[in-house]
């Protein structure tokens, strides 16, 4: 542990750290090599236990090698929010009401990008 209460991390934080340091990889790595890019005072087996948890989860693939793991993250940074967005639509009940007041809240800038996700860049433009 980090020194009581003040040095622990936020719930969830540990899993992004780990999921981060996954995404930073070239490819399928070693808890071991989580475990150095988290750092600090977080021990192996407290990383390993993350690993697990998200193997647990879907978002991270395990695949024995030798005597070990590598891990790899299931869905890029982008791919991982987007299917927790579907994931909330899905829940939301009405989905006509979620998505317009999502879309009721995005800035100028995400509507324009928005708008040219869907109708291409050069939708509205005469």
């Amino acid at each position: 542990m980090r020194g009581g209460s003040a040095g622990r991390r936020a719930r969830g934080e540990l899993e992004g750290e780990v999921m981060a340091a996954l995404w930073a990889a070239d490819g399928p790595v070693t808890a071991a090599v989580v475990h150095e890019h988290v750092g600090g005072e977080t021990a192996y087996t407290t990383v390993l236990t993350s690993l697990t948890r998200l193997c647990d989860k879907g978002l991270v693939t395990r695949e024995r090698a030798g005597r070990s793991h590598l891990y790899a993250p299931v869905h890029d940074e982008a791919g991982l929010a987007a299917a927790g967005m579907h994931t909330l639509l899905e829940e939301g009940g009405d989905r006509a009401a979620v998505l317009a007041r999502f879309v009721s809240d995005l800035s100028s800038e995400d509507e324009q990008l928005l708008e040219q996700l869907l109708h291409g860049p050069d939708h509205g433009r005469g």
